[in-house]
């Protein structure tokens, strides 16, 4: 299973911070990361050189595909530096291209 990950350190949160899975906020300078696997996409954060990594709310999140992921994470990105009491919500995010050369779709037969 191929995983894709991304992590965008420095984030400021916006105003009220940001909304965690096991609730509660956190203020101030973030790291956010994204892991994508499996066409579902988990967005954590914690403070900048610490070591326990949070949930955000609304995480974990379908995703169908890495490219999907990448746009996930700016979103994730923009809604740390945005704040509010809200669960995260990246949607919409761009739908997939048709499939690669290298791909083959499953056809049932009646």
């Amino acid at each position: 299973m191929a995983v894709t990950k991304w992590t965008t350190t420095g984030v400021f949160t916006g105003h009220g911070g940001v909304l965690l899975g096991e609730g509660g906020t956190l203020v101030g300078e973030l790291t956010v990361r994204t892991t994508w696997a499996s066409e579902q996409a988990d967005i954590a954060v914690q403070y900048v050189g610490a070591s326990e990594w949070h949930a955000l709310a609304g995480s974990p999140v379908l995703c169908p595909s890495p490219e999907a992921g990448r746009s996930v994470h700016q979103s994730a990105v923009d809604a740390v530096r945005t704040g509010g009491p809200v669960p995260f919500e990246p949607w919409p995010i761009p739908a997939p291209g048709p499939p690669h050369a290298d791909q083959t779709e499953a056809h049932a037969t009646p």
